[in-house]
């Protein structure tokens, strides 16, 4: 099949290319050359931007589109709108944080979406970023409707992933020492590899099955202390994990996500649900995972390649978090 993926190898792209050309797909790329513009030399190029520059797409036909850099329902459209009759089968990645809330579990695709009040608003950020996804995929149904696949991830991870979100956890076990682990070990937790995910994509590729799909897991429930345990076991000489209450740490004004990657405290509210996203339907549709000591070694080996001065955009520095624990244990009178 001839398949075109919207946007640059960086991660996902790279494993969604990597899955194509696997298949024996002839493979063509559309994007600004920004990103690993040497990569995949056997892999047709061609450059343009999505705001305005999308005339190398004209005049050319696919058998289906890879959505996965898009953020803007203005630019969805536009093309969307160009390669509507040019291509079968329209693949969009977006995101579980579509949904107008995750408080509560095993959140369904057939859950409300977030709305905003401006829709011509085009800043991403916290507030914005799901119900712009959102119109980003009623963008894409309106010019292929019934011949798309909405593909809402949930926490995507694996080798040659950019945010270090998961990334910090093999990385901080690989440490050693003492490693301060938030919450509760039998607390859920759900990711997806970018390897797994990219598969399922080409299966549903193949089948040209349309529709909306929560994209997450694994299948059986997993915890933070047996994704922490999986990381242990990778490490050479893995940290010794101290689990720290959620109250204590909101004290000390540490922030979820951006100190503490993944974390998310008892009392979220509206992300309370967060990793208990129903996936059964994806499931269903032939989503497998692979083990998670894969995903989390793979990951541990990629992050081994990085240079020697490279610092993580996420999580503790070691000082802060020496004097968190020993917060903790000076606390334990109080407790």
């Amino acid at each position: 099949m001839k398949l075109l993926v919207l946007g640059g190898p960086k991660f996902v792209g790279r494993h969604l290319i990597d899955a194509a050309l696997a298949a024996n797909h002839d493979v063509t790329v559309f994007n600004r050359g920004q990103t690993n513009p040497t990569a995949y030399p056997e892999v047709e190029k061609l450059r343009g931007d999505r705001d305005g520059g999308l005339t190398a797409l004209q005049g050319r036909t696919w058998d289906a589109v890879i959505d996965t850099s898009g953020y803007l329902p203005r630019l969805v459209a536009d093309s969307a709108r160009l390669l509507a009759d040019q291509a079968g089968y329209y693949v969009f990645v977006s995101s579980i944080s579509v949904y107008a809330s995750l408080a509560a579990a095993y959140q369904a695709e057939s859950a409300p979406v977030g709305q905003l009040a401006d829709e011509s608003v085009e800043e991403i950020n916290g507030d914005t970023y799901g119900p712009l996804k959102a119109l980003c995929e009623q963008a894409v149904e309106r010019y292929f409707p019934q011949r798309s696949l909405h593909v809402r991830a949930g926490l995507i991870v694996g080798p040659h992933d950019p945010t270090d979100r998961f990334s910090y956890w093999p990385w901080r076990i690989d440490q050693g020492g003492e490693a301060l682990a938030p919450g509760a070990p039998d607390r859920p937790v759900q990711i997806v590899d970018a390897r797994d995910l990219a598969a399922w994509v080409m299966g549903m590729i193949a089948t040209g099955q349309p529709g909306v799909f929560n994209v997450t897991g694994p299948a059986a429930p997993l915890t933070w202390g047996e994704m922490l345990a999986a990381c242990q076991t990778a490490a050479v000489k893995p940290a010794q994990l101290t689990w720290v209450d959620d109250s204590f740490l909101l004290k000390q004004e540490v922030q979820p996500w951006r100190d503490l990657p993944l974390w998310v405290p008892a009392s979220a509210g509206d992300m309370a649900g967060l990793y208990t996203v129903d996936c059964r339907r994806a499931i269903a549709a032939g989503l497998t995972f692979r083990p998670l000591a894969q995903t989390v070694a793979d990951t541990l080996a990629w992050l081994q390649q990085r240079a020697e001065d490279w610092v993580g955009q996420v999580g503790l520095s070691a000082v802060r978090e020496t004097a968190l624990l020993q917060a903790w244990r000076d606390s334990a009178s109080e407790r």
